[in-house]
């Protein structure tokens, strides 16, 4: 009797959506076999500030996500992000013992850059070699069976405030949910969009969402520098809101159907419809004044990202130029204003090399839960399964130990 498939699911927790994507493990891979999205209303900057809401959202998106794809989900790969999100490179010396580099010294090695201080309320969530050098050769993507006296590592750390993972966890719980790992969301977004080529050659990969907005660099295989800035699409909503002086649900709404991110885009002789507030009477505007309105938004977060480029020496780094996903790269002449401030190639990145991929997820909105099915396709047991053990009170530490290796594997291909 044929064995039945084993179900993956990526639960992307968001400022503005949760989305979970149900995926099947197949004899040939990996197929998208349905999703489920709403709205989320308990998270401020990609942190859980009410836990109820939030824990009603993602019941909504896990029962409509059951409903498009036939199955039951209990387990779930989780992706975090938010302010609290800090990351740096860090460098690490040892003797070599033997002449050969061993699987043990390799990771000793890497132990080794991980030995910084840091604070309490603090938790490392990646730990991801860059390269090794052994003696004075460096670019060395996997050690293990090279002679040399002396094994230098540099690796780049991802750490996140505690009670914010914490909180989290606790909201998948009590949604009836066992969290299977946790991963870095726009990580798993850059994983989803980019080519072997970028990722090689250097990638800047820009994750707009709601409340914040991650960048990813990626370069020789390895990610490079990841950053979070805590100011995303809501802000361009707050803007039209008050420029408008239209409710904010009525100027999410223009947003999406109206914005341009670049005011030569529009004609102008286009108009747009503005509901007025308290029920005063709808007016008729120019088009033009709202990308008035939207253009300095966008051209200051990427103006932030350039910023942040130069001043960590990754400017030149993004040789294949910038790729954009998340719902906030969506509004209409974003790309083209990224290539005007950026001054590189910039282009809106999709979900793919995935079966079973429906139009609706084809979009960079989808990114980063499409990222954790596959994240979560790469992390199998050997069975296809992961092996949960329900009553560990210590789920965030089992978590933490769970996903350390997972990067080295998937952006160096690696071993653990």
């Amino acid at each position: 009797m044929k064995a039945r498939a084993k179900t993956l699911v990526g639960l992307d927790i968001g400022t503005t959506k949760i989305c979970a994507v149900v995926a099947e493990q197949t004899a040939d891979g990996l197929q998208i076999i349905g999703c489920g999205t709403h709205p989320a209303t308990g998270l401020r900057k990609g942190v859980v500030v009410n836990i109820e809401s939030t824990v009603q959202s993602i019941k909504k998106a896990i029962e409509e996500a059951e409903l498009t794809s036939g199955r039951e989900i209990k387990h779930v790969y989780a992706g975090i992000a938010g302010g609290h999100i800090q990351a740096f490179n860090s460098h690490g010396v040892i003797a070599l013992k033997e002449q050969e580099v061993s699987l043990a010294e390799k990771k000793r090695v890497i132990d080794a850059a991980r030995a910084v201080a840091i604070p309490m309320d603090r938790e490392v969530l990646h730990i991801i070699p860059q390269n090794f050098i052994i003696d004075d050769q460096d670019g060395i993507d996997d050690p293990v069976g090279m002679c040399g006296v002396r094994l230098e590592a540099h690796v780049h750390i991802v750490t996140g405030a505690v009670a914010a993972a914490q909180n989290l966890v606790k909201c998948c719980e009590r949604a009836g949910l066992s969290v299977v790992d946790i991963i870095l969301g726009p990580l798993a977004s850059a994983e989803a969009v980019i080519t072997p080529d970028e990722k090689e050659l250097g990638v800047v990969v820009v994750d707009m969402g709601g409340g914040t907005t991650d960048i990813v660099v990626i370069g020789q295989g390895s990610v490079k520098h990841t950053s979070v800035l805590t100011i995303g699409g809501n802000h361009v909503t707050s803007d039209i809101s008050h420029g408008l002086r239209t409710p904010m649900a009525e100027a999410e709404k223009i947003k999406i159907k109206h914005a341009c991110a670049l005011v030569s885009k529009v004609g102008k002789d286009e108009t747009i419809e503005v509901p007025g507030a308290g029920g005063r009477r709808p007016r008729i505007l120019n088009r033009r004044i709202l990308a008035e309105i939207v253009e300095p938004r966008v051209e200051e977060i990427f103006s932030l990202i350039r910023q942040e480029l130069q001043n960590k020496g990754f400017e030149e780094t993004a040789v294949s130029g910038v790729v954009l996903c998340g719902g906030g790269s969506m509004l209409d002449g974003t790309v083209e204003l990224a290539e005007q401030v950026f001054g590189l190639p910039v282009r809106r990145g999709e979900p793919r090399e995935l079966e079973g991929l429906s139009d609706q997820m084809k979009d960079p909105s989808f990114a980063t839960g499409v990222g954790l099915v596959k994240h979560a396709y790469e992390s199998r047991e050997d069975d296809g399964s992961p092996v949960i053990n329900e009553s560990d009170d210590k789920l965030f530490s089992r978590i933490t130990q769970k996903m350390k290796g997972w990067f080295q594997q998937f952006f160096l291909g690696g071993e653990e």
